[in-house]
């Protein structure tokens, strides 16, 4: 029986309903927006699929470096989905289009991806785009089902950890220890969670490395209590 435990199953991005979507992984189709993704389509226009608040905060960052932002959203607005001040930045912000009723349904392209085609849900009608950069932020599935209620979870079903957590998370979870859990310490003494399992983590391979290194220092912190 092992006295500690470090959780790194990680989480799947929902994608597109395209059959070509993977073969443009990190050739044109990217799943986060920072500033290294920021740097490669400096002066382009990029294509952002979502009308949560991830694809807002996406669209509202690379317009600063972007030429242009087109956000395609399958339902009628932003309204619903997104929170109030995104959704003013959004409209405030020229240099982006927000397209509603409206999805992507074919990528074309050789080594990298070259266009796409979008088509308007309530017309039919499509169109094609000469795009070099798509992002698709429509979230991502944490693999935690199998934890079967073991540790506390968000909202999104991620785990939380040290900070996260509340004290009704850790009443329910009956803590048993005087100190509060570690940086990286779940609702389960002893047991860590790093990588993009997490409940905010970056989702960066990068990301996933410091958070071992530092859960690795907890749990011989751990094992010497």
């Amino acid at each position: 029986m092992a006295r500690t435990v470090i959780l790194a199953t990680g989480a799947e991005y929902r994608g597109l309903p395209i059959d070509n979507l993977a073969s443009f992984n990190g050739a044109g189709v990217y799943y986060l927006a920072t500033r290294m993704e920021a740097q490669i389509c400096k002066g382009e226009d990029v294509v952002i699929v979502g009308g949560g608040n991830s694809a807002g905060q996406a669209a509202v960052f690379l317009a600063d470096t972007a030429r242009r932002v087109i956000m395609i959203v399958r339902s009628g607005g932003l309204a619903e989905t997104m929170s109030r001040y995104l959704v003013r930045r959004i409209e405030d912000n020229p240099a982006i289009e927000v397209r509603t009723n409206c999805q992507v349904v074919a990528l074309d392209g050789g080594t990298h991806l070259e266009t796409l085609r979008c088509r308007n849900k309530t017309t039919g009608s499509e169109t094609i785009e000469t795009i070099r950069h798509l992002f698709v932020m429509t979230g991502a599935v944490p693999a935690t089902r199998w934890l079967d209620h073991c540790v506390a979870l968000d909202e999104n079903g991620f785990i939380k950890t040290g900070p996260d957590l509340t004290p009704e998370d850790l009443d329910t979870a009956q803590w048993p220890l005087k100190r509060p859990p570690h940086l990286l310490e779940t609702s389960l003494p002893g047991v860590f969670a790093i990588g993009d399992v997490r409940g905010g983590n970056i989702k960066r391979v990068a990301s996933a490395v410091g958070e071992g290194s530092i859960a690795i220092a907890f749990v011989h912190q751990v094992l010497r209590e």
